[in-house]
């Protein structure tokens, strides 16, 4: 940046101080809050959020300094809650991600399925992938797959809930054509997410066992038994057993 295009120091003089101000302001909302979502709270937050982003940006331009905060954005949180008091009714919008990890597990059980189903008149559908996917979910509930999708060849995603207040139940058919569109942000009671980037238990390397603290592999291979001949496949074949039956009317 060129000397001319440089803020002058009354200018950065003028954002710290605006800054100040905005903290006050800040301060002053806080003591005087009705409740945790308290909207003259949230307005002060951002405009000291403002001032602060000003004012660093106008140090760095003329001094190449900057300022040791870091004020989340306002965008990354929801806004405050604007719904009603004493709400009569509530949506619960959920969205899980999976990834088809064991496409053939995912195959298998969907032939299952269908032989379990006398009524079933597409034994096709369970020799693709898409096919597959809609028995799988249309006999069993969204919750069940969740706590036992392992079995079923899937992996979990992030997954997210949002629970949301109306001060009326919709009209049956009312948003079935469109059903993820009208959500007001200010009418979500609360919200919880599950990602893996949440995750910040990584071990570290030197947390790590060394090589010469494990066992040997031929060690291991004396202290194994001979496996008896057909034991893998008889281990195999109970490891299907162990899924619970299907029920044949269950739809």
């Amino acid at each position: 940046m060129s000397d001319a295009a440089q803020p002058t120091a009354a200018e950065v003089r003028a954002a710290a101080e605006a800054v100040k101000a905005a903290l006050d302001r800040h301060l002053a909302a806080v003591e005087r809050r009705s409740g945790e979502d308290d909207p003259a709270v949230y307005e002060a937050f951002n405009q000291l959020a403002a001032a602060a982003e000003a004012y660093d940006e106008l140090l760095y331009d003329r001094y190449d300094e900057v300022t040791p905060f870091e004020i989340p954005a306002a965008e990354d949180a929801l806004p405050p809650y604007t719904g009603p008091e004493e709400p009569n009714a509530l949506s619960v919008l959920i969205r899980r991600d999976y990834a088809v990890a064991e496409p053939q597990r995912l195959l298998a059980q969907a032939e299952r399925i269908e032989a379990a189903d006398a009524d079933s008149t597409d034994a096709e559908a369970a020799s693709t992938i898409h096919g597959a996917l809609g028995i799988l979910f249309g006999e069993f509930e969204p919750d069940e797959i969740a706590s036992r999708h392992k079995e079923f060849g899937l992996e979990e995603g992030d997954s997210t809930l949002w629970v949301t207040a109306a001060e009326e139940p919709a009209e049956p058919g009312e948003w079935l054509e469109a059903p993820f569109e009208a959500v007001d942000p200010q009418s979500v009671v609360c919200r919880f997410d599950v990602s893996a980037v949440f995750d910040d238990d990584e071990p570290d390397d030197e947390d790590e066992p060394d090589d010469e603290d494990e066992p040997d592999d031929e060690d291991e291979d004396e202290d194994e038994p001979d496996d008896p001949e057909g034991l893998e496949d008889e281990l195999d074949l109970d490891e299907d057993e162990d899924l619970e039956p299907l029920d044949a009317d269950r739809r």
